[in-house]
């Protein structure tokens, strides 16, 4: 073979080793994405965001709230109270709030303010116990199916405080917009 054949040969198989590594490169990149995009979606489903609901010690339902996201903060209002006999929860009023959220309806009121998401945590906010018009420093994290959120509320370090696990309800459970989602 002459030298003008054998560099053509050199180069058709040169084009045709790299045609074939790119291929292989494109093939791996599709199926890495292929793999990594239901991850990506699924991550983005499991969020704070919806209706939740506290259950009482003896496993009845004592309130509804909804978590919303407000420009990447995300905050939680109270949206319904199951009250024991004789009480009525619409006309609760918290006295002891101060600011603007004094003498405010606890049904509708921003309890929970501040937190941004960092994963299936929640973090750097607050939560306000209308009891009391105290304010704690504030955690939450969803859980990895996301129908649990357990919601901790503590006073300056997270070991001293209390957790309440929350259930998701689902959306429709309160008509929409009866309470306002971001204030």
């Amino acid at each position: 073979m002459d030298s003008p054949e054998l560099e053509a040969r050199s180069a058709l198989l040169k084009t045709d080793h790299m045609t074939r590594l790119g291929c292989g490169i494109a093939a791996a990149a599709f199926y890495a994405l292929a793999i990594a995009a239901p991850v990506a979606v699924d991550a983005q489903e499991r969020t704070a965001v919806g209706l939740w609901e506290r259950v009482d010690d003896a496993g009845a339902p004592a309130a509804w709230f909804r978590i919303a996201d407000c420009n990447g903060e995300y905050q939680g209002k109270m949206v319904k109270i199951f009250p024991t006999p004789g009480k009525n929860p619409s006309e609760w009023r918290c006295t002891a709030c101060e600011g603007d959220q004094r003498n405010a309806l606890v049904i509708g009121l921003t309890f929970i303010k501040g937190m941004r998401r960092n994963g299936l945590a929640y973090e750097g906010g607050s939560i306000l116990d209308p009891r009391t018009g105290s304010v704690y420093g504030a955690r939450m994290e969803i859980s990895p199916d996301g129908s649990e959120l357990r919601v901790r509320g503590f006073l300056g370090i997270p070991l001293f405080g209390h957790t309440e696990v929350w259930k998701r309800l689902p959306d429709n459970s309160l008509p929409a917009g009866r309470i306002a989602s971001c204030s």
